[in-house]
């Protein structure tokens, strides 16, 4: 009887968790993987089409336009972020006067709302009246308004704006992990006579392997999934530059009005998109992880 007492007891902490992951969770998941395969546009009358979707999608180009924008979206922001992150953990896992500070500092932008941090950034670069061609005029390093947000450049301000949120984030993930590194293993190289970045390079980073590792693998998954501060910063524009897939899959299941965007709801076919990506993204992440895996045998 006390055993019955206690699994109850047990099983009773997790079903509120269990309730919201099956309702919130998959729930959605099974009623998208429905409507795959059905013409729904989120009101009247559902019509079952078969694979049609799939084939739609396979010949949309704006998707596929949309998938190579989120690759040059990712591998930008993992090239600066990543290496930013490490050298701005190791600086200040050091003896550093106020890094404490400095930590708290580069952590911030991660707390703040991807939403707030892109309006207040369009408010930077927007390219009539943004704060940053305010001043690039009034020192005189350019003479005419530069237009960080049209078709040649809103890809890297985009990604520059990524990096600003996202670098503390990976930053602290590096700190912890150097600081269960044996300050020891550094005095015997140092005795060897080795240099810092000798250091660096052979003990460093060989015993940051499992925390750089996980730290790439987060990096890789956030960088693929984001959109949220690219719909509130360009909303995939000008003309599709920065629409990645995550954006386009959402404009089918909420449409934005206006400025050349889908208009009309499409519920099936954006199920049949969402399905797609997510497969490109789990693909990516399990080519990653049996790579990792692979590395760690050698």
């Amino acid at each position: 009887m006390n055993s019955i007492r206690k699994t109850v007891f047990s099983y009773s902490f997790i079903l509120p968790s269990l309730f919201l992951t099956l309702a919130l969770g998959i729930y959605p998941i099974a009623w998208a993987m429905r409507y795959m395969f059905y013409d729904y546009k989120g009101y009247g009358q559902e019509r079952f089409v078969g694979l049609d979707n799939f084939r739609q999608l396979f010949q949309d180009g704006q998707f596929w336009d949309s998938v190579i924008n989120t690759f040059v979206y990712a591998g930008g922001k993992l090239i600066i972020t990543l290496p930013l992150s490490l050298v701005l953990a190791v600086l200040l896992n050091r003896g550093l006067r106020g890094r404490h500070f400095l930590r708290a500092v580069y952590f911030m932008p991660t707390v703040i709302s991807s939403a707030v941090i892109a309006v207040v950034f369009f408010n930077i670069f927007n390219s009539y009246n943004g704060i940053l061609n305010q001043y690039l005029m009034k020192w005189n390093i350019v003479d005419r308004s530069v237009d960080w947000l049209g078709a040649d450049l809103a890809m890297l301000t985009t990604i520059l704006v990524a990096v600003w949120g996202a670098v503390g984030n990976y930053m602290l993930l590096f700190i912890a992990g150097l600081q269960n590194i044996p300050e020891d293993v550094y005095e015997s190289a140092a005795l060897d006579g080795a240099n810092k970045p000798q250091q660096f390079w052979f003990i460093t980073l060989p015993m940051l392997g499992p925390v750089l590792q996980m730290v790439i693998m987060l990096a890789i998954i956030n960088a693929l999934k984001g959109y949220e501060s690219i719909m509130v910063f360009t909303e995939g524009g000008p003309i599709g530059k920065t629409e990645v897939m995550f954006l386009y899959v959402y404009k089918l299941f909420f449409p934005i009005a206006g400025q050349g965007n889908l208009v009309e709801q499409q519920m099936g076919y954006g199920s049949a998109a969402g399905f797609v990506t997510a497969l490109i993204v789990g693909s990516i992440t399990l080519i990653y992880q049996l790579a990792s895996k692979r590395l760690n045998r050698l």
